[in-house]
């Protein structure tokens, strides 16, 4: 990676594979979506992620299902109760990583901090979210995907979160786990941590260029400081 610290004046944190661990939701969601296709016995947790991973990209998944030769349409009657069971289960089956509070205590400390997240829900449930962890006081902004015509990939939450906290996109850093989370840092001009807590691997993210490659946002702290 080009730096190991850098200067920033605010924080744009991704939720889902970053600040909490939602894989329990992913795998509840597979089971519905594979039952909507008629294969109730089937429990592939690896196919449920990759799902997940093709969805945050934007990508088709069809193919991911040609093996078990479901027919045609296999989006039309997955994704409906895929999404369906993921938005129920995700607020219950999600857990904070280990020291998450603590990390976005000391965070909170110096920088002003804002959370994204693709999830379309309105912003007072993932509010409600925040409350139940203890993480409420720790954010200063909030945007999920219905705040913005385009998510991310999209730069437009960051830009929307970064004029909410009034700093320039250019001094703030992005943190997340996934290929879109860096694609919209760059698009947006801030700068891109990367961690490796979520669904994509070490050669996925470093493929997009991020600024730093760190394990989990526990990292975060030592590696940049007030601008």
């Amino acid at each position: 990676m080009p730096k190991t610290r850098f200067r920033v004046k605010a924080l744009l944190l991704d939720l889902d594979g970053t600040l909490v661990d939602s894989r329990e939701a992913l795998k509840e969601a597979g089971r519905a979506g594979f039952a909507a296709l008629g294969l109730s016995n089937v429990k592939d947790d690896k196919l449920a992620s990759e799902v997940a991973r093709r969805l945050e990209q934007d990508l088709v998944i069809d193919d991911l299902f040609s093996k078990f030769h479901v027919g045609k349409d296999v989006e039309e009657r997955f994704l409906p109760a895929y999404l369906d069971a993921y938005y129920s289960a995700v607020t219950f089956k999600s857990k904070p990583f280990p020291k998450t509070r603590e990390t976005l205590q000391l965070l909170s400390a110096s920088f002003p901090l804002a959370l994204i997240t693709l999830r379309y829900v309105v912003r007072e449930k993932i509010i409600d979210e925040l409350k139940h962890w203890g993480w409420n006081e720790f954010f200063r902004v909030v945007v999920t995907a219905l705040d913005v015509k385009k998510p991310k990939p999209s730069p437009d939450a960051l830009l929307v979160a970064a004029k909410r906290l009034r700093t320039p996109i250019e001094q703030c850093a992005v943190v997340g786990d996934s290929i879109v989370d860096i694609q919209a840092g760059k698009a947006a001009g801030a700068k891109t941590i990367a961690v490796l807590s979520g669904l994509f691997s070490r050669i996925e993210l470093e493929a997009q260029k991020p600024d730093l490659v760190v394990k989990d946002v526990t990292s975060v702290p030592t590696h940049i400081f007030v601008g």
